[in-house]
């Protein structure tokens, strides 16, 4: 396996305009109606910030690497077994539309460690861009997060 290759990918269009889907996951006060429940705050450019997900006591640190307002987000945070790089990529479409690009990168370990993370990645975030959509469309909260683990604890 290229384990440089291995990455979790994720994508969705989001029936706004880029300016509002971008701010939706640079500021915690919306992010966090679908996605985390607390933020240290506002995602910007060498800040350190801590995203929690309280119902599982568990927290990330992320580090922002890279804000290009309305077009890319670039994180590091603590992943599967190490740091790993997170990119956002936020392209305007037609009619106000933005379609939003996720990608997760740097998994080690075995090669079928390395698959089962690409593939959790691939499927959380899929999770998260569904309830960024339903939130920012409709302002529905699907709970996505809260309910996608079976017994109410996160892999």
């Amino acid at each position: 396996m290229n384990r440089d290759k291995a990455i979790g990918k994720a994508g969705l269009r989001i029936r706004k305009p880029v300016a509002e889907v971008f701010e939706a996951f640079v500021d915690p006060a919306i992010t966090t109606q679908f996605w985390f429940t607390k933020g240290s705050g506002r995602l910007e450019a060498g800040k350190q910030i801590k995203w929690e997900w309280e119902m599982y006591n568990v927290s990330a640190q992320v580090d922002v690497k890279v804000i290009e307002p309305n077009k890319r987000i670039v994180i590091e945070w603590t992943g599967y077994s190490g740091l790993n790089p997170v990119e956002w990529v936020f392209t305007p479409q037609k009619n106000d539309t933005t379609f939003v690009t996720v990608t997760e990168s740097g998994f080690t370990g075995t090669d079928d460690e390395i698959v089962e993370q690409a593939l959790n990645s691939t499927g959380g975030f899929t999770m998260v861009l569904a309830g960024a959509k339903a939130w920012l469309e409709h302002r529905i909260h699907l709970n996505l997060v809260l309910d996608g683990f079976r017994d109410g604890t996160p892999a």
